[in-house]
């Protein structure tokens, strides 16, 4: 795709801001920031207009939270107008940022989410040829340590409008490396990756290569091979991207251990639920076996089977639920191979 010139004015058009608008509250419109916000929408939104035209708009002060999944995370939080502005910038860019991405490139991509690269994973792994031993790694503190000079030159590759980088360079620079939470990290974060994807795929043609965000995934038949690859790897993150591959990676046999990604446990024949999962899944449960209200529980229960019905769950359910599992087993079409 050709670099991008002249989308600033469409960019910070009234419409493209109330197509913003609707899009950033979808599901959400309960939101305090959005109640305030409505109190004098018209007007809010033209402001934001006239900012943007005058070159005088800046992303506000940030809030955070601790949110706690498998470990805790600190989440930067932006007032509603700011996410206006980022759901606006990404309404231009979205097809800019899809079309650098490789085909193994997972992640805040319509179409390319947690089932897809588990599904991309299994169906290779059911080829069996190549697929002996896993290369697993991810990078040190990604978001924290995403350089904002390496990452405002790979943008200046594809995009020409100097307004529409001034906007991008400003968003950038209003928060040490890049804020979980901000609607707009989670494409940068990618796109600072994607020359690399390119790297490994086109010039050391490493063909079973997946990535979901900084974790990453390397299929090979050689143990020597996989080793041989990290080493290049940790190079090219470091001298390229200023990036530190994390202490824990491993090359490992798969058919002994499975692979751990993307919340399931792939082996050759079969995918597990991921052991967190699993255990979150038995403590909402057990809560709802207690509760006075279980109805309450259902939402968090259906979730939870929805993971279940992409992976070998029979063994699971029916350990977990043992009185209701055979309707959930037709109702979600489970399958039963691999144990708990």
């Amino acid at each position: 795709m050709k670099r991008l010139n002249y989308i600033y004015d469409d960019f910070c058009s009234i419409e493209n801001l109330l197509l913003a608008d609707r899009i950033a509250r979808k599901g959400k419109s309960k939101q305090s920031g959005i109640i305030s916000f409505d109190k004098d929408h018209d007007q809010n939104i033209a402001d934001i207009y006239k900012e943007l035209v005058n070159k005088t708009y800046k992303t506000s002060e940030y809030t955070t939270r601790t949110i706690y999944e498998r470990k805790p995370r600190v989440i930067s939080i932006l007032p509603y107008r700011d996410r206006i502005v980022q759901h606006a910038a990404m309404n231009q860019l979205e097809k800019l940022f899809v079309s650098t991405f490789t085909a193994d490139t997972y992640s805040c991509i319509k179409g390319q989410g947690v089932h897809a690269a588990s599904k991309s994973l299994s169906k290779v792994l059911r080829r069996v040829k190549g697929t002996k031993f896993c290369l697993q790694l991810d990078i040190k503190k990604f978001y924290p340590n995403i350089d904002h000079d390496i990452l405002k030159s790979l943008l200046a590759r594809k995009i020409k409008d100097k307004e529409m980088l001034w906007l991008l360079y400003g968003i950038i620079d209003s928060a040490p490396g890049l804020p979980i939470g901000n609607y707009l990290s989670q494409y940068f974060a990618n796109f600072y990756l994607t020359y690399f994807d390119h790297w490994i795929k086109e010039v050391l043609s490493v063909k079973n290569y997946w990535r979901y965000a900084d974790d990453m995934v390397i299929l090979s038949d050689s143990k020597e091979e996989l080793h041989a690859l990290l080493a290049k790897i940790k190079e090219y993150l470091a001298v390229n991207l200023k990036l530190t591959v994390k202490g824990n990676h491993r090359v490992f046999p798969i058919e002994k251990i499975g692979i751990d990604f993307v919340g399931y446990v792939h082996f050759h024949t079969h995918k597990l639920l991921r052991k967190s999962i699993k255990q979150a899944f038995a403590r909402v449960l057990a809560r709802r076996k207690k509760a006075n209200n279980p109805e309450t529980f259902k939402p968090s229960i259906d979730a939870y089977l929805g993971w279940a019905k992409h992976s070998n769950s029979t063994h699971l359910i029916k350990k977990l639920m043992p009185h209701e599992s055979d309707k959930i087993i037709q109702r979600f079409q489970l399958t039963g191979k691999g144990q708990i």
